[in-house]
């Protein structure tokens, strides 16, 4: 239970970090897009750039290699979330996951179809503010610091992980190109030859990455959008070790001890002590979660490089209100999507079916405090974002959805503070 905790205080503080730097490549984007420089960012990340394979060329701009590449690792990491907590976190029972994967869905269906409601000739935007960037929302909690309860951090974990699951299937069904469907058979060899290696116990992480790559550029062809082949390389990923723990003890122990017994007056090891070490180094390298290892080793490149590039490459847009104006349905969809769509769904679906007894509330947290998760839900921003790409390729569209966005989200995390601090003040006083 304490590893299962010291797990997820590290996740969070990771992701409550990767938050802070989000805002300030945000900030930075935004100050720069309306500088001097604003045309050498705009021309920096249009810049075409090709990668050609044998009688294969993809061609995509820097914005395109960061939005349909990059972010393929990022949804790679979100899919070994998505199947770690539901095989062995907050989702893997139903009287575990049932709270947060209602509030979920409730934070996906209210916006979505407030944002229909505004646009009901053109609706394609609708999954816009279905989307929570967890980044930002933990950074919050983290700033508060002890006046959170950390019931309301699991929960907005928990939450989070089926809200990106949600974000994924809309990604996967309605955001595609045109479906080129002879691609399907290459994507579909791929995959299998994936699930080969798992099915034969095979551990290590880079066979599965290689094909993964494969599986990339043949979704790519197909004409959905590649993000998704990290979707589908997570749920391959083995959850084993090639060894248990009892046994990486017993190899660990008896390799110690022969170093020990092996200690000389030379100042240099021995082979004796060098051929332990090799078995200790084997051992580590087994008893090791592929799923884990490889989730742990891409959070860092995700939390502290992928996603701020992303926000710096696509945040940046000019202040231009009349975008606003020309785009007011759109917009609007988008900000009462976010600011009143979120609270109401995570709030009103979660105590709907409490009161139906369908689902039971967590005795650690509060009504208030789901109301707080429901307006932190409402931060938007890079998840929002890129949707906003998917869904539209007009810029003065794109321009616009992206203040709506960065209003709405700024608007959701202030009310979500108060209230936090609020519920703080509650329970400080009872």
């Amino acid at each position: 239970m304490i590893k299962k905790f010291l797990v997820i205080e590290d996740f969070i503080s990771k992701e409550a970090l990767s938050g802070i730097i989000l805002f300030i490549a945000t900030v930075a984007a935004v100050i720069v897009a309306n500088s001097s420089f604003g045309q050498d960012y705009y021309d920096l990340w249009h810049m075409p750039l090709g990668v050609t394979l044998g009688d294969r060329t993809i061609s995509m701009t820097l914005t395109y290699w960061i939005n349909d590449g990059l972010m393929a690792l990022f949804f790679l990491m979100v899919g070994l979330e998505i199947k770690r907590e539901m095989v062995l976190g907050e989702l893997s029972s139903v009287s575990k996951a049932s709270f947060p994967i209602v509030a979920a869905i409730g934070g996906m269906a209210i916006p979505a179809l407030i944002y229909v409601a505004f646009n009901t000739e053109n609706p394609m935007g609708f999954g816009i503010p279905m989307a929570t960037d967890i980044a930002f929302a933990l950074g919050i909690l983290m700033l508060l610091g002890a006046k959170v309860n950390p019931a309301v951090k699991l929960f907005l974990v928990a939450l989070a992980v089926v809200d990106d699951l949600g974000a994924v299937l809309v990604v996967a069904t309605v955001y595609t190109s045109e479906i080129k469907a002879e691609y399907f058979l290459h994507a579909g060899i791929a995959y299998g030859l994936i699930w080969f290696l798992n099915y034969s116990g095979v551990k290590k992480i880079l066979p599965y990455l290689i094909l993964g790559i494969f599986l990339w550029i043949f979704i790519h062809e197909i004409g959905i959008h590649a993000t998704i082949a990290g979707v589908l390389l997570a749920f391959a990923i083995p959850i084993s070790s090639k060894i248990d723990e009892k046994e990486f003890i017993e190899k660990t122990r008896a390799s110690v001890d022969d170093f020990e017994k092996n200690i000389d007056e030379i100042p240099i090891l021995n082979h004796h002590q060098t051929d332990a070490l090799e078995s200790i180094a084997y051992g580590y390298d087994k008893v090791q979660n592929p799923l884990v290892r490889l989730e742990h080793n891409l959070h860092g490149l995700s939390a502290f490089f992928i996603m701020p590039l992303f926000a710096f490459s696509n945040a940046g847009v000019l202040i231009d209100f009349s975008t606003v104006s020309a785009n007011l349905m759109i917009v609007s969809g988008v900000v009462f999507g976010l600011l009143i769509g979120k609270p109401i769904g995570i709030f009103g679906f979660t105590y709907l079916l409490t009161k139906l007894r369908i689902i039971k509330k967590p005795d650690n947290i509060t009504w208030f405090e789901v109301i707080a998760v429901g307006f932190l839900g409402g931060i938007g921003f890079t998840m929002s974002i890129f949707i906003t790409h998917l869904a539209f390729v007009d810029e003065g569209i794109i321009a616009a959805v992206k203040l709506g966005i960065f209003g709405a989200s700024f608007i959701a995390a202030v009310f979500g503070i108060l209230l936090i601090l609020a519920s703080s003040k509650r329970k400080y006083n009872a």
